[in-house]
């Protein structure tokens, strides 16, 4: 049936854009950590010129998916596909904003010398990048399981985020000339961490799609 091949080819190319999304964000965080590591302000200026491209991928789902939905009128799980889709797509360009943020952070370093060795930030958005590509997964392959583990990264992502802080507390009260950059690094830990509960959301939004009821992954396992 024609319609149908049409439909299932609208929805590959639904997959490849949140590819792309998903491509995007990993870069960008991955780009924003080296920036901040570096504190390379022109590369920060770069990640966050880039984001542009981003929104018009969202964009590209919100159309492609109406396009859908106004011309197959699909039903029950093909219905749920598009609309989770969207609600991804959603959370990915969230996610390339808090990659920005992180970014204007570095900016407002303007450049100067880091008052630790960044160890555990790197650590945290590695476990984020590997969360992003495998919600995406999840999604493209429409695997529970996958998106279930979300649950637990994000656990150890959050216990990072707890470490960091403490420790630039620590910081902060031995030396307050430290307080301006450790309070830069603590919101750079909190949106890493929220980058972690937007591919979280994924994961819930996979679970929705396959099984037509959202858990919630983000409450501490």
């Amino acid at each position: 049936m024609t319609t149908r091949k049409e439909f299932d080819l609208g929805l590959e190319q639904l997959h490849n854009l949140l590819v792309d999304m998903g491509a995007f964000v990993e870069n960008a965080l991955s780009q924003s950590i080296k920036a901040l590591s570096e504190t390379d302000v022109r590369l920060a200026q770069q990640i966050v010129s880039q984001d542009v491209k981003l929104n018009q991928l969202e964009h590209d789902v919100t159309e492609l998916g109406s396009k859908l939905i106004a011309t197959q009128q699909p039903v029950a799980k093909d219905l749920r596909r598009i609309l989770s889709a969207f609600k991804i797509a959603s959370d990915l360009e969230r996610m390339g904003d808090l990659c920005v943020n992180i970014s204007k952070l570095v900016i407002r370093l303007e450049g100067q010398p880091l008052i630790k060795p960044l160890i555990d930030l790197p650590r945290m958005a590695e476990i984020v990048q590997t969360m992003t590509y495998e919600a995406i997964q999840s999604f493209v392959q429409e695997n529970v399981d996958l998106a279930y583990k979300m649950a637990s990264d994000d656990d150890q992502v959050d216990a990072l985020c707890a470490q960091i802080s403490r420790e630039l507390l620590s910081m902060m009260m031995e030396n307050p000339r430290n307080i301006t950059q450790a309070s830069v690094l603590n919101f750079v830990a909190r949106h890493i961490e929220r980058i972690g509960d937007h591919a979280t959301n994924i994961g819930e939004s996979v679970v929705y799609l396959v099984t037509n009821s959202r858990p919630d992954l983000n409450v501490q396992h």
